[in-house]
């Protein structure tokens, strides 16, 4: 009779509805050696599982040996300041290097190996070009075959170096993009090898020795009252300007290209770093007779000075420095002479700064006339620098402004418009012998100085009220100054341009407005319409090829014209270019940086190049 375990018996009576009766005395008398052999194979029975139920539990839990070891290994991890318990490798397995020092485990690459540290010196070999510059890690020989025109596209015209080059190779093309590239955004202080850093620091510590106080420093002048009196003056430019080798003194004689009319090469380059207050914008901006500096004022009391100079490093166009007049809105400032800046403020006074001294001077009266002036913002300096002329406050029917004498600041002579309202705008001839006075009734008055009376007074077409008037260009009448082009304009946003030579009916000869006859209602060489409200700048290029003019009454609102053609430039300014609410114009004296303030306080700056 074979036996079977109990288990399987319970399992096969439950099948069958009923329990089978056990033989008890069986049971008893079964020996315990065969107890442990059913024991053992029911243990087998058990443990017999198939291929991938093993190779779970071994990933999962580890072997049989060592999964217990594996689940409590991070509980006996040694200190990490426990260099002893320490190990490299696995295991107890050793290096094949406990022998040895720990100095002798780390090479330094420092120096040539010896015959003794053959064995120590590690398996990286430096190349040849570590120390050296990289060369490309790619070269295309296409490039040396490759042809660009650069006069085809407009884009590519500023890469050119001379107006006839047209046709460039691929390598010399990438070289003139890289130059571009580098002169917009010059090559960062950590880019830059050791050696030019060296010498860098050596030339700006000799620069510093020599005008340690000028260096990155603002001036100020403050004030002891409420009517501007200056405490303590500005520390003198003239030594900074001799030291500065970077300022080239420009000629306005020397000859440049002419410009083509409808389409200009006009290139955005960096602004300057230093704004003026949001809430005030800029008020004016001027550019040195001969430096490339650029001056600019804001109501907020601050006047700056910046050198114009894209590719300076670290800084674009840096600060030279900058003058604050507490309590003095300034509003207009000018170079009398190279060495001497006049500004003022809606105020009853104005200041002179001298640049080579460093003194800053102020003016509360004129002798001769002083009760027309509670204000002296408005006032004008001549090309020569000798005289100076400031609207007078008080109407009286008409307008006057009073001609003073820069170097005394003693009254001269008085120039007079009759007329409503007054004088909107006024311009010194360019030989400094006259003035054009603009009424804001459309009238405009020339005004001789030789003669001390008017030569002639003529009528705007079309103005209802005058803005804004400027003078411009070379070799036009004597008798009314030399310049070409004058510019009127009025509220309605229109622009009318003249040809000064067109205002004479008649002229002897005898010159500086003598024997001059001007016509009564000239015919506006051309007339723009472009914009919508009132004009409110308006300046021509020293060269004369340009004129600029906008309202700040709009966003965005300003035109390039170009002379004599008197077109419009239909490819600037378009939509994306950030101009805002223009404040003030001003071109350099090379006629090469256009430079547009806004009412944020922001300069920004254009290159100029054909």
């Amino acid at each position: 009779m074979s036996r079977r375990h109990p288990k399987e018996q319970l399992e096969d009576s439950s099948d069958e509805g009923s329990f089978a009766n056990f033989d008890q005395d069986d049971d008893i008398s079964m020996s315990d050696s065969e107890n442990d052999s059913d024991t053992q194979r029911h243990d087998a029975a058990i443990l017999d599982k198939d291929s991938d139920e093993e190779d779970l539990e071994r990933l999962v839990l580890g072997s049989k040996a060592t999964w217990r070891d594996q689940l409590f290994r991070d509980d006996f991890l040694p200190d990490v300041t426990d260099s002893n318990a320490l190990v490299v490798g696995g295991g107890n397995e050793g290096t094949g290097k406990e022998h040895l020092a720990d100095s002798m485990l780390f090479a330094i690459d420092t120096s040539k190996p010896t015959e003794n540290d053959e064995a120590l010196v590690p398996a990286y070999q430096p190349s040849e070009h570590t120390n050296t510059q990289e060369p490309p890690a790619w070269e295309d020989s296409d490039d040396e075959r490759l042809t660009v025109s650069l006069a085809t596209a407009s884009r590519l015209r500023k890469l050119r170096t001379f107006e006839g080059e047209d046709v460039v190779n691929g390598v010399e093309y990438s070289e003139r993009l890289r130059q571009q590239y580098l002169r917009l955004y010059p090559l960062p202080e950590w880019a830059k090898p050791a050696a030019s850093k060296r010498r860098r620091r050596r030339s700006s510590t000799a620069a510093s020795d020599s005008n340690s106080d000028l260096s990155g420093s603002d001036l100020s002048a403050d004030e002891n009252d409420d009517d501007g009196e200056v405490d303590s003056s500005p520390l003198p430019l003239d030594a900074f300007l001799r030291s500065a080798s970077s300022f080239a003194p420009t000629s306005n004689s020397q000859k440049r290209r002419k410009l083509r009319p409808e389409t200009i090469d006009i290139q955005r380059t960096r602004d300057i770093p230093d704004a003026h207050s949001k809430s005030s914008g800029v008020s004016c901006l001027t550019f040195h007779p001969t430096l490339p500096i650029l001056l600019s004022t804001s109501v907020s009391s601050l006047m700056y000075l910046h050198s114009i100079d894209p590719a300076a490093y670290p800084t674009s166009n840096p600060l030279l420095t900058s003058v604050q007049v507490k309590r003095t809105d300034l509003r207009r400032a000018a170079f009398a002479s190279p060495d001497e800046v006049i500004f003022a403020g809606r105020r009853k006074y104005l200041h002179s700064w001298n640049l080579t001294t460093g003194n800053v001077k102020k003016i509360t009266k004129i002798q001769g006339h002083q009760k027309e002036h509670k204000s002296m913002e408005r006032f004008r300096v001549s090309a020569d620098g000798r005289h100076m002329a400031i609207a007078a406050s008080d109407k009286k029917g008409g307008g006057m402004v009073n001609i003073v004498n820069v170097n005394t600041m003693q009254w001269i002579a008085q120039a007079r418009i009759d007329g409503r309202g007054g004088v909107a705008d006024f311009q010194w001839w360019s030989d400094g012998n006259g003035l054009t006075i603009a009424g804001k009734d459309g009238q405009v008055a020339e005004w001789s100085l030789v003669t001390r009376r008017t030569v002639g007074v003529w009528r705007d077409e079309g103005s209802v009220g005058g803005t804004v008037m400027v003078l411009g260009g070379r070799n036009g009448p004597q008798e009314l100054g030399g310049d070409r082009w004058v510019a009127v304009g009025n509220t309605s946003g229109i622009l009318n341009v003249y040809d000064r030579g067109e205002l004479l009916a008649k002229g002897k000869g005898q010159g500086k407005g003598e024997g001059v006859e001007v016509k009564k209602l000239p015919t506006p060489t051309r007339t723009f319409e472009q914009l919508i409200t009132a004009i409110s700048v308006a300046q021509f290029s020293p060269d004369g090829q340009l004129l600029a003019f906008g309202s700040v009454h709009k966003k965005d609102a300003m035109r390039l014209v170009h002379l004599p053609s008197c077109t419009v430039y239909r490819n600037w300014p378009t939509e994306q270019t950030p101009l805002g609410r223009i404040t003030a114009v001003a071109f350099s004296a090379q006629s090469d940086v256009l430079a547009v303030g806004n009412d944020v306080g922001k300069v920004r700056l254009w290159e100029i190049r054909g």
